[in-house]
């Protein structure tokens, strides 16, 4: 069955869990998550110990809404249908948001999420929940940063050294103004001692440069990808010393559309990025605001003349190979296509048609799992057989 070109209003029919050959395109397989919720967004996507993979987003009414939570579903070895989701968070008082899972190397496992009240991103926390017995139930929520602003969206990764690197961007507010995304900043919270603490160290000349993405590329060598607030391009910088420190962003051979992003090494040496091949340049579409629909204020705006951009469509969802180390990406191939209109949030009146904040992770096999946004209705996941990338 062919999922594309789909009305969003149709796609609750599809959220079945269940995995599909796609027969548009041979070693593809899709699926819809099920979901309780009228939206759905932010997947991100690991391994537990027992093979078993998760996938976990949040959902509610509108995101920056009291009753956002983060939910989580299995796909279990051998399985062809993702669980129904477990609900892993519920403040009602805040939204609650970005979460992602970390197989630590003492064999916990730990789910973060930031938390935050109504389109107040500036005042954001980081929780987490630990599990003790390979992610089958989790403890009760605490807070592992307490420093207003801090969001999370990329996994943890662990350096040569066994220091522990959480990528973070800070919401930054201005006097007098909501947050607005045009002053945010990347870091990297460093841990030296399991996850007990954690400093934070600023990544130089970051304005701007948000969801910070930490690729290994051998020895203390690493690279770094960030989704861009002014919506122009994919920006990129590197390590030498393990992740403790980093050259400044700079621009990729990429557009972004200041959306999310997520890059992976394969075992080939290969790195894989999914994104929206899409930027400013390439529409007049823009909105106020990424919470203007719950602060009073819908109204689509003219083109900005500087600050962070919103609006920009965010489609086609794409995937492209680098094989130099991520300086360049010339293999790209489209996931999914259509109009990505996302002036709305709205998910219950079908007004959003985006595919975006995807997640991308390498089996064992060399299977590539990618889980997304699909119309802020649906969890989609596709899955992509090894012989799928030769054709690129």
């Amino acid at each position: 069955m062919d999922f594309t070109a789909l009305d969003p209003a149709l796609v609750p029919a599809l959220m079945t869990g269940e995995v599909r050959r796609n027969s548009a395109e041979s070693g593809r397989f899709d699926a819809y998550l099920p979901s309780p919720c009228v939206q759905n967004h932010a997947a991100n996507l690991a391994f537990l110990p027992d093979g078993t993979l998760t996938c976990v987003w949040f959902g509610g009414t509108m995101e920056g809404m009291g009753d956002i939570s983060v939910y989580m579903s299995r796909l279990a070895p051998e399985s062809d249908r993702w669980s129904e989701p477990e609900k892993m968070s519920d403040d009602p008082e805040k939204s609650e948001q970005n979460p992602l899972i970390f197989r630590a190397p003492d064999g916990r496992i730990w789910l973060l999420f930031t938390s935050q009240t109504s389109g107040n991103q500036d005042g954001a926390v980081v929780k987490r929940r630990v599990s003790d017995d390979g992610g089958k139930s989790f403890g009760a929520p605490d807070i592992l940063c307490d420093n207003p602003g801090t969001f999370v969206r990329q996994p943890i990764v662990v350096n040569g050294a066994g220091d522990w690197l959480l990528p973070v961007f800070r919401c930054i507010p201005e006097p007098g103004r909501r947050w607005t995304g045009n002053v945010d900043t990347a870091g990297v919270l460093v841990s030296r001692d399991n996850g007990v603490s954690f400093a934070l160290q600023d990544v130089p000349d970051s304005l701007g440069a948000v969801h910070m993405n930490i690729v290994p590329l051998g020895g203390a060598d690493m690279v770094a990808f960030y989704r861009n607030r002014f919506a122009t391009q994919i920006l990129c910088s590197r390590s030498g010393n393990d992740g403790h420190s980093w050259s400044a962003p700079r621009p990729l051979d990429l557009p972004n559309n200041n959306s999310s992003i997520q890059a992976v090494g394969l075992k080939n040496g290969t790195i894989a990025m999914v994104y929206n091949h899409a930027n400013a340049s390439m529409s007049q579409a823009r909105r106020h605001s990424l919470y203007d629909e719950i602060e009073g204020d819908a109204v689509p705006q003219p083109p900005s003349s500087g600050g962070a951009v919103w609006g920009v469509p965010r489609a086609p969802l794409s995937l492209a190979l680098s094989r130099d180390g991520g300086r360049t990406f010339p293999l790209r191939v489209d996931l999914d296509t259509g109009d990505g209109h996302c002036l709305s949030n709205n998910s219950k009146d079908s007004l959003n048609r985006e595919f975006s904040y995807p997640s991308i992770v390498e089996g064992p096999d060399g299977v590539l799992h990618i889980a997304y946004t699909y119309f802020r209705r649906a969890i989609k996941y596709v899955r992509l057989e090894p012989g799928y990338l030769s054709k690129l």
